[in-house]
């Protein structure tokens, strides 16, 4: 069974940059879907970044151009690098990983069902 461990959270500048990582504990990764989620105070839980087993990415527009996910499958530990950040990307963001993949809807929470427990970014 597949457990993930977000890390790499904080509190920075707008502009600033931040790199996140999702240990993957349990099998191999490199069959499953994985995305960066993030739920800001008082929304819900929306998508950012999204790798599928292919390697091919996609991004929320909000955050194209600014946001790169990544990952490293030797390490199991996949990366979500944040430059330019806005105080409207503050959030927890989340890890999430699923074995039906590929996904028509990448960046649909619904369609994930194993997740970390969350790290704070705060963009001030």
């Amino acid at each position: 069974h597949v457990q993930l461990v977000e890390s790499g959270g904080g509190s920075v500048p707008a502009g600033g940059s931040l790199r996140l990582s999702c240990a993957v504990n349990g099998p191999s990764f490199k069959d499953y879907c994985m995305g960066w989620f993030r739920q800001a105070p008082g929304k819900g839980r929306e998508g950012v970044a999204a790798v599928n087993r292919m390697g091919i990415t996609t991004y929320a527009d909000s955050v194209k151009g600014r946001f790169t996910i990544s990952q490293d499958r030797a390490k199991d530990t996949l990366y979500l690098q944040m430059d330019g950040l806005k105080p409207e990307d503050t959030a927890i963001y989340y890890c999430a990983a699923d074995r039906v993949c590929p996904k028509r809807q990448p960046h649909d929470p619904s369609e994930y069902n194993i997740w970390g427990r969350g790290t704070q970014v705060t963009v001030s």
